[in-house]
């Protein structure tokens, strides 16, 4: 017996009935041989963790553009944030935690430079719209290393269905949902008090009464209500108090830091770049690099162009701008 089948057989005897199994996975895009040491979503997570689009996260914003400190989060860092909440609540469940591991760090692949700023431009610009779950998917399919990831389906599911309104069909993938928020909510609260933006006295007493008055006071009580709400369900969510109280300090934050004009100041900024940039490719897209003018005729011009942009660090994005639009000193030999 392989060390991969022995690991599928652990899954089937500790794993909770309504867990999703590696060896009942729908498959992938395109057929692979089989590891004999990983399951299936175990070589997801490996495939993503070594990938380009997941190291260049580090350089893309969270939410505060190109903070001064060291410790603003990242998207990386919201990332690995996001993994290790779900884990813990996939762990306690006795869900599938490699399929919950995978799903969490592949969910902001294809976020933009300049975080939500980025792909609101990106939005108002593109003719079908932009979303950033959507071009996850999109990277996770056809373009880290111009031919995709090939992920298991039930990967690609929960990273397409992380936001919004949609939903996953798996618990697993349903855990992210709830991950990404708790994580962003608290860790940009956090941020924000190390920014001045927002005192901590300033937060709704409604909702420091329910979920705690700390960050790790308040991650503790959302992740031990899904816990205790979901065990041994065929369900994973939020009693309607704590969610409540989850959306009431959302709302706060909307209000008071992510359309904050201090907090967001450089983001016209930042928006005028992501613009620019996209204007010069499509009027002039022998401006793009080769490889990714090779993708023209695969996805059109417009796709072709957005991947590119979505695809860059908030540092690559200035670099390009610099290049295209400010004047080079000239050197008189």
């Amino acid at each position: 017996m392989t060390i991969r089948a022995i690991s599928e057989k652990v899954e089937r005897e500790t794993l909770s009935p309504f867990a999703t199994l590696s060896e009942h996975s729908k498959g992938r895009l395109r057929p692979i041989v089989e590891c004999d040491i990983r399951t299936d979503f175990q070589r997801d997570r490996d495939r993503i963790i070594h990938a380009k689009s997941f190291r260049r996260l580090k350089h893309k914003t969270q939410v505060f553009l190109a903070p001064a400190g060291d410790h603003y989060r990242t998207r990386l860092t919201h990332t690995m944030e996001v993994s290790q909440i779900a884990r813990t609540i996939a762990r306690a469940l006795r869900l599938n935690e490699d399929l919950t591991e995978a799903t969490a760090l592949a969910h902001d692949l294809g976020h933009t430079p300049f975080g939500h700023s980025g792909e609101n431009v990106l939005n108002e610009i593109c003719a079908g719209g932009f979303r950033h779950y959507e071009q996850s998917l999109r990277v996770i399919d056809f373009l880290e290393n111009g031919t995709g990831l090939n992920l298991t389906f039930e990967v690609r599911d929960g990273v397409l269905n992380h936001a919004g309104d949609h939903e996953a069909e798996t618990l697993e993938g349903k855990i992210i949902k709830l991950a990404d928020r708790i994580a962003y909510i608290n860790h940009d609260i956090d941020d924000a008090v190390r920014g001045g933006i927002i005192q901590a006295e300033a937060i709704p007493k409604d909702c420091t009464d329910v979920l705690g008055r700390t960050h790790g006071d308040r991650i503790d009580t959302m992740i031990h209500d899904i816990i205790n709400t979901s065990l041994g369900k065929p369900f994973v969510k939020m009693s309607d108090e704590i969610y409540s109280a989850m959306m009431n300090l959302r709302s706060f934050m909307f209000a008071s830091v992510y359309t904050n004009n201090v907090a967001k100041g450089e983001d016209e900024k930042a928006k005028n770049v992501v613009y620019m940039l996209f204007d010069t490719f499509m009027k002039h897209p022998e401006k793009l690099p080769e490889d990714t003018r090779e993708n023209i005729s695969r996805f059109g011009l417009e796709q072709t162009v957005t991947d590119y942009i979505a695809g860059m660090t908030d540092n690559f994005a200035i670099y390009k701008f610099n290049e295209l639009f400010v004047p080079k000193k000239w050197v008189v030999n």
